[in-house]
């Protein structure tokens, strides 16, 4: 079950950074939003299962962030729920990060981007149902 949370999180990370450098109704964009469309239909069927659903603000909030010894904020990697902390995981792979924890500036800078991501997403959504019509 993890590693079917680690597969879609990893192919909705691509499909994001994919469809981020296309300009929405780009006939391009179809294939990727097929993908995340059916990401999205198994996360529904994974979140009645095993994840209650919470939204942004909601993680945001549920998450600790802990001043380290270093002087640093660093976040506490189990208080994240899952799938955002896969999400979080997928996000970040590549970046440096102390051995008890990742930094609580990637984590907010995850939301951020996760927010505009989110709203590009939503753009590319829309673009497609007017084609559609």
């Amino acid at each position: 079950m993890a590693e079917d949370l680690r597969t879609r999180e990893s192919v909705r990370r691509k499909a994001l950074w994919t469809l981020s450098h296309l300009v929405p109704g780009n006939p391009q964009a179809v294939a990727i939003l097929n993908v995340l469309d059916d990401i999205e239909d198994q996360e529904r069927v994974d979140l009645n299962q095993r994840h209650p659903h919470l939204d942004i603000d909601a993680v945001r909030k549920a998450v600790l962030i802990e001043r380290h010894s270093s002087g640093i904020n660093i976040v506490d990697e189990a208080s994240i729920p899952q799938p955002w902390r896969e999400r979080f995981l997928q996000a970040s792979i590549g970046s440096t990060r102390l051995v008890d924890g990742p930094y609580g500036h990637d984590w907010d800078k995850f939301l951020t981007q996760w927010q505009a991501e989110m709203k590009h997403l939503d753009a590319h959504m829309s673009a497609r149902r007017e084609r559609q019509r």
